[in-house]
């Protein structure tokens, strides 16, 4: 089912199939900023990610003895939420742990999304509540899908992505093959915070940005004009277009989570970033879109 949250400025919709928001729109001007989700380069438009961020080293993971096969990015984005709650401008959809999930992720959880809009901006907030009698371990990330470039351009070359208030990111790439964290440090230079975009920026990895390096990234284009900006408070993010495809979107990805890294060797208890609730406990967390006015 689809359904819409409106005022004012924004125009938006949001699918239950894996609570996934599919379209902001900005009313003065009918101006879509979300990618639509074409599978020539990606199917999808802003997932979940839950209960894992990222892939696994070889595609699995081990709890109190027992081998669990999982994809990457975890399962919750592929299943239908219950709409909970609807109004004008807020909106809540509930995943809870089945026969399914216990099947690969052995696990009692319940799993609460929702949207809330304020003037130009869609708040995404997120509920974990364990209603088990073991402690549950899991991850939780965001990944949505900005289009750019947006004044009909052929690339995204020249486009900028600001981090705001620092000089340089450290960052921790990946293997391309199999998408596992490789522990150098690199460093991406800034210029007034922002990194041009180019031709090869995104061929060689995602950038994995550790640390709380900053909680607010945007893009703009060309002339320096901010089109969206993401604000958020989790431990790290990571910033992904397509390699080598010349996607017009690209991703701005709180985490609270992260893929195995490349030397990774222990069972999902020891996994890092990993979120831990005691039975009966609740995770709270979330991230928020700004969507500026862009002419044309």
């Amino acid at each position: 089912m689809r359904y819409f949250l409106e005022n004012d400025c924004l125009k938006v919709e949001i699918e239950s199939f894996g609570a996934e928001i599919k379209s902001v729109i900005r009313k003065e001007n009918m101006r879509e900023y979300l990618w639509y989700g074409n599978p020539r380069f990606w199917g999808r438009t802003s997932p979940v990610l839950f209960p894992f961020v990222g892939s696994l080293k070889d595609k699995k993971y081990s709890y109190q003895g027992k081998e669990y096969p999982m994809g990457q990015h975890g399962f919750a984005r592929d299943m239908e939420f219950e709409l909970v709650s609807k109004e004008e401008r807020e909106i809540w959809f509930c995943l809870r742990s089945n026969e399914e999930t216990l099947a690969k992720y052995p696990f009692a959880f319940a799993l609460s999304i929702g949207y809330r809009l304020m003037k130009d901006q869609v708040d995404v907030l997120w509920k974990v509540e364990n209603p088990g009698s073991e402690k549950l371990y899991f991850s939780i990330g965001a990944h949505p899908a900005f289009l750019c470039p947006v004044h009909g351009e052929s690339e995204k070359t020249g486009y900028r992505l600001i981090f705001d208030g620092v000089d340089e990111i450290h960052h921790h790439g990946n293997t391309l093959d199999t998408g596992m964290a490789l522990r150098e440090d690199l460093v991406l230079p800034l210029t007034d915070s922002y990194a041009e975009i180019t031709k090869e920026f995104f061929d060689r990895c995602t950038y994995m940005i550790e640390g709380k390096q900053t909680g607010k990234v945007g893009i703009a284009d060309r002339e320096g004009n901010r089109i969206v900006d993401v604000i958020f408070d989790a431990p790290l993010f990571a910033v992904w277009s397509p390699e080598g495809k010349n996607a017009p979107f690209l991703c701005i990805e709180p985490w609270y989570g992260r893929c195995d890294a490349i030397d990774f060797d222990g069972d999902l208890t020891e996994r890092e970033y990993t979120q831990i609730l005691e039975p009966a406990g609740v995770f709270e967390a979330g991230y928020s879109m700004v969507f500026h006015y862009v002419a044309g």
